[in-house]
């Protein structure tokens, strides 16, 4: 996808920087490959260094990286001021972000430096983010979470590192077959970084199985949960399976043979397979040979020189359970349903003699290459690019490592795989599937799981919102609420009682990713439907969401609303909502603001704040964005909204060098940012410039982060965290001291090149004193934590307190029981002003 990009954007960005590169460079042909099969299998020697490996790939993009749309065109160039926002602190020159050369080469010439950095001031990003996979990974191990839960922490991580392969290593291969030259901010060339994605994720998935196999597989058992092989059940147990293949697994089987007329079959990314390897003898009559029996046909001379083997392949059916659970007097036993069909195996070949099978599974590129400038329907290209997905370059191949060694040699020439890219494992392939066996499980065990949540009410509210005038809480203060912690029903009952209000005029949304059964969908359909004038801006490029937002895209248009798919080269990441209400003294704009997405289902594990406003000043704001969404408006000034990709990077950097400046005249200064990734280059130097300049700097930061901390001479005041639990972290908040007054403000975007420079974001403040006083609390506590919270070391990896003598505060617990109690102080304070009337005295 061609982006238009800011004047602050940076090449070391992986997407945008194998789009340039490719408009460089002219598009070549991919090198020749050497038969893999022909080299011993990969499970019995060392893989191959990623460096010393030539892909195969497809032709080189070549796409030029095109002007965008004329309303960005014009803005790049000169962009507006944020009102009311200071002039750039401009630094002393002798702050310089990094320390002398002496003092750089003293604090990183330890044989021991990080493996994550190829330089003494910038992380890898792509190695930061496989180490928030071991941090997941490490959940897994704890044995401090209970049993069903650690299953479901192997399962994100197995996952994680799927969307990894398929993303961002697809993106490197993509940069690498262009002879992409750039090096990233810490250092590394792509071949470099490939090498130690291979050796750190090699590592990864060792202990990822070794975790499965020795520890969580006997623990199960121990409670009564059998995970087992086919081969490992009593012959009793056996029939039973046998009799679930016949029923239901026969029937939806299909064994693709190859053969000179049936060439090996098309296989899907990340979808599990079996391979089988038939004898071929040739006293056995085929199916060919039946129909051409009686003619002639020199069938007998051509049978001498055939093949000693026949082969097949067959898909692993998705549309059943991967785990049959067969209940016993013991406990139930699960039974993956991969071993069920290999034992079963001689049915689907009836006639033949079967003499080796093995699972294997294939990742493939699945970042979409949309250029927008010449898809003359959006939609239906990225519709035709989902398609594809399925398709793409193989970049990776999974086995088993009891593979047998003709198998895989035959599968490695089939898919023509490098033997660098197989990766073999000592279990079954894709965990994802734990998730599924915690489902099936947690009824009959809630012991084995973290303790039911139900989101408390709302305490911000005056009660259940059902049961309120929504525009009148609102339009009387701000509302501030946070899930999981609260319920997600304010949002969904605003949408809703705005679709049914009759002085409600128009809604106008931004819908990046929504649910597959969405309230909020149903609630802007209805609002059609009453005649009332709706616009939505439906993100069709949100990764892996992309088909579900067609969809919904294509219902809503159905019904009448105004369905819009954002500007040219940006996807629309903000998250707004803005109902246009006629009152008695006039039209009122209510607005709703979040970090997170309108998904009712993921509100329930993801940690977002959202703010509920009627404030004239955020009103106009919005109106003016959504014109900028939706037609030619370029405002030139913002009153209380910062949006990007124009406005935002600017607006955080001075107020970081703010701080600075205050910290250089001795005045406290303080910055607390939390997020989910920091990797945009010119924020980090900002923020090592205010770290030498004595501001103190606590960053929260759940996943990807390639600032180095507690450095001294560039980094020694600031401190990284990250926290995983049971809830994913995924609000934004960032605070500035600001003398004393304390901004605070919460974002859709992380500190990131593409939430910057590509995508349109909103940043806003909080200036209600109530709401200002929740969102500090949540800072405090978080901050506070020292069960969940990782430390980021100055080697680049992650460690936990030794809690020896400290107090134990886990911030998801400790937000949980605030949540609740502050409903119950809403209660208590209610109980105090009702009235009872006295009673008459007695005659």
């Amino acid at each position: 996808m061609a982006v238009k990009k800011n004047a602050s954007a940076r090449k070391t960005d992986t997407s945008a920087a194998k789009k340039a590169a490719a408009k460089k460079a002219p598009a070549k042909k991919a090198p020749a490959k050497k038969p893999a099969a022909k080299k011993s299998p990969a499970k019995k020697a060392p893989a191959k260094k990623a460096t010393a490996k030539k892909p195969a790939v497809k032709k080189a993009p070549a796409k030029k990286v095109a002007a965008k749309k004329a309303t960005v065109k014009k803005v790049a160039a000169k962009k507006p001021a944020v009102k009311n926002a200071e002039k750039k602190a401009t630094p002393k020159k002798s702050a310089s972000f990094v320390a002398s050369p002496e003092i750089m080469e003293a604090n990183f010439k330890e044989s021991t430096a990080s493996f994550l950095s190829g330089n003494a001031c910038f992380y890898n990003r792509e190695l930061s983010w496989l180490e928030f996979d071991d941090r997941i990974l490490h959940e897994a191990r704890d044995t401090k979470n209970p049993l069903l839960e650690r299953l479901n922490f192997l399962s994100i991580t197995a996952s994680n590192l799927d969307e990894f392969y398929i993303v961002r290593v697809a993106s490197l291969r993509d940069m690498q077959s262009i002879d992409f030259a750039e090096r990233d901010i810490a250092g590394f060339s792509i071949d470099e970084q490939l090498e130690r994605i291979d050796q750190k994720t090699r590592r990864t998935m060792s202990l990822m199985y070794s975790t499965y196999t020795r520890s969580l597989v006997p623990s199960l058992a121990s409670e009564k949960i059998f995970l087992k092989n086919y081969d490992e059940l009593s012959d009793q147990l056996k029939a039973i399976a046998d009799s679930y293949f016949k029923a239901v697994l026969y029937p939806i089987l299909t064994p693709m043979a190859v053969d000179s007329s049936r060439p090996f079959p098309l296989i899907y990314n990340r979808m599990l397979n079996m391979c089988v390897r038939l004898l071929n003898e040739p006293k056995k009559v085929k199916l060919q040979e039946r129909a051409t029996f009686g003619l002639a046909s020199d069938s007998k001379k051509k049978s001498v020189n055939e093949d000693k083997y026949m082969y097949a392949t067959v898909q692993i059916p998705t549309v059943v359970k991967r785990l049959y659970q067969i209940p016993t007097e013991d406990g139930d036993v699960f039974v993956p349903v991969e071993q069920i069909i290999r034992a079963n195996v001689d049915m689907l070949f009836d006639g033949q003699t079967v003499v080796a099978t093995a699972f294997y599974r294939v990742m493939r590129n699945a970042d979409l290459d949309i250029d927008e400038d010449e898809a003359e329907d959006l939609l239906k290209e990225i519709e035709a690019q989902v398609r594809r997905r399925r398709f793409g370059e193989i970049i990776r191949l999974e086995v088993q490592d009891d593979i047998d060694s003709d198998l895989l040699h035959y599968i490695v020439d089939e898919l023509e795989v490098d033997e660098a890219d197989i990766f073999s494992v000592n279990g079954p392939i894709d965990l994802t599937f734990l998730s599924k066996l915690t489902s099936a499980c947690k009824a009959k065990h809630p012991e084995l799981c973290y303790k039911p949540h139900e989101p408390a009410e709302a305490a911000s509210f005056d009660g259940p919102v059902s049961e309120l005038d929504i525009f009148e809480q609102i339009r009387e203060k701000d509302r501030i609420v946070h899930h999981p912690y609260e319920t997600f029903e304010p949002v969904l009952e605003f949408v809703k009682q705005a679709a049914r209000d009759p002085n409600v005029l128009a809604i106008k949304q931004t819908l990046y990713r929504v649910s597959d059964r969405s309230p909020i969908i149903a609630s802007l359909l209805e609002a059609a439907q009453n005649g009332k004038q709706v616009m939505v801006l439906v993100e069709l490029k949100a990764r892996f969401d992309e088909e579900n937002n067609i969809n919904w895209a294509k219902k809503l248009e159905n019904a009448g609303c105004h369905v819009i798919y954002g500007l040219v080269g940006l996807k629309t990441h903000s998250k707004i909502t803005l109902v246009v209400r006629k009152e008695e003294d006039g039209i009122r704009r209510y607005l709703h603001l979040a970090t997170g997405n309108y998904n009712d289902v993921t509100a329930k594990i993801y940690t977002d704040l959202g703010l509920f406003t009627a404030k004239e000043s955020f009103g106009e704001d919005a109106s003016e964005f959504f014109n900028m969404l939706s037609g030619f408006s370029i405002p030139q000034t913002w009153r209380r909204l910062i949006p990007a990709p124009l406005w935002m990077k600017d607006y955080f950097i001075a107020r970081i060098r703010r701080e600075a400046d205050n910290a250089r005249a001795g005045k406290p200064a303080r910055i607390i940012a939390k997020i989910n990734s920091l990797v945009d280059e010119p924020v980090i130097k900002a923020l090592y410039t205010a770290s030498n300049a004595g501001v103190k700097i606590d960053l929260i930061v759940r996943g990807i982060c390639c600032l180095r901390a507690g450095i001294p001479g560039m980094s020694e005041n600031i401190t990284v965290r990250s926290i995983t639990g049971r809830f994913l972290e995924h609000s934004r908040i960032f605070y500035f001291y600001n003398e004393g007054h304390e901004d605070i403000y919460l974002a859709s975007a992380d500190w990131m090149p593409r939430n910057l420079n590509r995508r349109v974001e909103l940043l806003f403040p909080i200036e209600d004193p109530d709401c200002r006083a929740r969102v500090k609390e949540v800072l405090d506590v978080e901050l506070a934590d020292t069960v969940r919270a990782s430390f980021l070391s100055a080697d680049g990896t992650y460690h936990k307190l030794d809690l020896r003598g400290k107090e134990k505060i886990d911030s998801q617990q400790k937000l949980i029981e605030l949540a609740d109690a502050a409903v119950a102080e809403r209660h208590k304070s209610i109980d105090k002003h009702e009235f009872i009337p006295e009673e008459s005295p007695r005659e």
